[in-house]
């Protein structure tokens, strides 16, 4: 009897961990924190962790850290999810920058490469780029896409929303969250805190939303142009001058948390190197100075799930140095 019941013990365990130990979907017994971060630090090629239970509400951001081959997902600021991935492989590097989520096809297939299936595929730019479903050999295999374990890209299909934000880059630390302050404080029940620096009234800028009515909003905000680019599903609805200081130039980037105290979720994006990136205070972002009428339709246009990109790369295309990579926006739809 003791043997048997210790053959049983033994089977749950393997269907819960795995063989290597890995916490897995179905019946995972555990949403400590602690147990999720112990199997996250010792994946190896096709292995994932899921414990949303850990944060079951809030927005989700993806972060693809091409150096280490891992993509890890938050809820709420709060790592729910880290799985091992296969990234492009010479020749077809996957782009670094900032993403939202374009499109999502359970089904898809792909229209370049001899029809292969991209099962649970979410669409990161128009030009063929995604996470999906297929082969993780351990090492950049793919055309340039995001490969994913079968069951991880399932999961993940499941809790990701159309205009998600997906960050591909290097290394970086764990979002902190941080309380809507200055330009970035969006109307609360109809009362629009007032920014502690006075903004400018003058200063061109352009506001056109009907260009594009709806959709996930993203907001570029260059250090290097002194500018701020708003775009609503891939298009361009502002643009402003700005008079605005950072810290660093290590591009921050920030999702809109919402809630009754409206907070944002910011991470530190670093190059492909594997060394954490710093997250830095917003201070002085948030008190940019901006024409007033450009800031009263920013604010309007804000909800959870908006993402802000801090950088010092350029956004106009008259500058020099590189381009900032914010949710694809072209025209030509040539997608795999």
């Amino acid at each position: 009897m003791r043997r048997l019941f210790r053959m049983f013990v033994a089977a749950c365990l393997y269907l819960a961990f795995g063989p290597a130990g890995v916490l897995f979907a179905q019946g995972a017994p555990t949403s400590a924190q602690l147990e999720f971060a112990k199997h996250a630090d010792r994946l190896r090629p096709g292995q994932w962790v899921w414990a949303p239970a850990i944060a079951p509400t809030g927005p989700v951001l993806v972060y693809v850290d091409l150096s280490r081959q891992l993509a890890t997902v938050y809820r709420n600021g709060v790592r729910i999810g880290v799985s091992t991935i296969s990234s492009g492989k010479g020749g077809h590097e996957t782009p670094t920058g900032v993403f939202t989520i374009l499109e999502k096809n359970k089904e898809h297939r792909s229209k370049t490469y001899d029809d292969a299936s991209m099962p649970y595929q979410q669409r990161l730019t128009w030009m063929g780029v995604a996470m999906h479903a297929g082969n993780l050999p351990g090492f950049p295999a793919s055309h340039g896409c995001v490969r994913l374990p079968m069951e991880f890209a399932k999961k993940l299909f499941e809790v990701t929303p159309m205009g998600g934000t997906v960050v591909i880059a290097g290394g970086h630390e764990d979002p902190v969250k941080r309380d809507a302050a200055g330009v970035l404080a969006p109307p609360m029940s109809g009362v629009t805190p007032a920014p502690a620096t006075p903004l400018t009234a003058e200063g061109s800028f352009t506001w056109n939303p009907d260009a594009s009515p709806s959709g996930p909003v993203s907001i570029i905000i260059s250090t290097g142009d002194q500018q701020v680019v708003v775009l609503r599903n891939g298009v361009e609805i502002g643009r402003a001058h700005a008079v605005v200081q950072q810290q660093t130039s290590q591009p921050q980037v920030m999702t809109f948390a919402g809630g009754t105290t409206p907070q944002w979720i910011q991470v530190g994006v670093s190059d492909l190197t594997q060394e954490p990136a710093e997250i830095i205070s917003t201070e002085r972002v948030e008190q940019m100075h901006l024409p007033a009428a450009f800031v009263t339709g920013m604010r309007s246009v804000i909800t959870p799930g908006t993402t802000v990109l801090v950088t010092q790369a350029a956004v106009d295309s008259g500058s020099t140095g590189s381009q900032a990579t914010v949710l694809d926006a072209e025209d030509s739809k040539q997608a795999n």
